[in-house]
């Protein structure tokens, strides 16, 4: 079976690396990760992923900017996408949702709820 690529876009290295730390336990993943909102439109528009976990608050350019235009793009439009954000209020999360997030999820995560997600939008079991 094929690999799925998981596109980690978040600014602070800590919670990169916490995220990736924990989907690491998923069998037949590949990482990636991306520092803001720009490098991650590089990186999704210039490669395949299967998955993308996007905070919102970035510099250069935030999560909500960068789902919308993942969700511009064709090629793109099929992918999930699970945001990571401090941001709770029901506004962040509608907002979110309507540009075209699959999942969102508040900090602090727990690592068993980051895997949960990405195996449910990643179908699989």
């Amino acid at each position: 079976m094929a690999r799925q690529r998981i596109l980690i876009v978040e600014d602070s290295p800590m919670m990169r690396q916490l995220l990736t730390f924990a989907l690491k336990r998923l069998k037949g993943v590949d990482i990636v990760e991306a520092q803001d909102g720009m490098d991650g439109l590089r990186k999704v528009t210039s490669d395949h992923f299967d998955l993308a976990l996007i905070d919102i608050n970035m510099p250069v350019m935030d999560g909500l900017k960068l789902i919308s235009l993942i969700r511009g793009e064709d090629s793109l439009k099929e992918m999930p996408v699970c945001v990571i954000t401090t941001e709770g209020a029901k506004e962040d999360r509608a907002r979110a949702l309507s540009l075209g997030a699959n999942e969102y999820l508040t900090k602090p995560i727990q690592a068993n709820q980051v895997l949960t997600v990405a195996k449910s939008l990643l179908k699989m079991e």
